[in-house]
């Protein structure tokens, strides 16, 4: 369920489920394609952030452990940035598995497609963070009204909802009764706008008129 976004960034936690890595992946398309990146790339993250998700699934700590996800962009880099925490020790290790072998491509694969990668210790609390940095030189900086996943919008922009715009006074985050994350948006006039986290919705800055 995701914790807090910002125009470039998107932080979200995980359960240590199967179905995390594809919620991680919905999540991330939508990201991407209000970023304009384009289908090729996209494929290429989502396989890369499916593999670190999964990866950091199989580490060996407390169910209760939920794993943090991070997705950046930099548009004057042309980079994106996928990062995946856990609470796991040691430092994973990029495996070449046989042509037989059906496991131990997660990092081989995240080598093989990302500009650069690696593993840094935690800044806060325990664990690891991997990282991978894809080149995405089509990534736009962000037009007047964009269109954008719902677990994008921030305190202070103005929504697009029954045919207005309405300010966004607040935000928070729960589950649907079938697992899936949802975001509340608490607007200056109406009802608060239930969606699913991945949702596109139309966003602006308020400044605007």
């Amino acid at each position: 369920m995701a914790e807090h976004s910002r125009s470039n960034e998107v932080v979200f936690r995980l359960p240590r489920t199967p179905r995390s890595a594809r919620r991680a992946r919905a999540l991330l398309h939508a990201m991407l394609g209000s970023w304009g990146v384009s289908q090729d790339t996209a494929a290429d993250a989502e396989l890369v952030l499916s593999e670190l998700v999964t990866n950091a699934l199989r580490v060996p700590v407390p169910s209760d452990r939920q794993v943090g996800v991070r997705i950046a962009r930099s548009v004057g880099d042309g980079l994106l940035r996928l990062e995946v925490s856990d609470a796991g020790a040691g430092h994973p290790e990029v495996r070449e598995p046989g042509d037989g072998e059906t496991d131990g491509r997660g990092l081989f694969l995240v080598r093989s497609l990302a500009h650069r990668w690696g593993v840094e210790r935690r800044a806060a609390g325990i664990g690891k963070t991997v990282y991978a940095e894809l080149k995405a030189p089509d990534l736009m900086a962000e037009p007047e009204a964009r269109e954008v996943a719902a677990v994008m919008v921030r305190v202070g922009q103005q929504v697009r909802v029954w045919g207005d715009w309405r300010a966004v006074l607040g935000i928070r985050n729960e589950q649907y009764a079938a697992g899936g994350p949802a975001v509340v948006l608490d607007l200056d006039e109406g009802p608060a706008l239930r969606v699913h986290a991945a949702e596109p919705v139309l966003v602006r800055e308020a400044c605007q008129p």
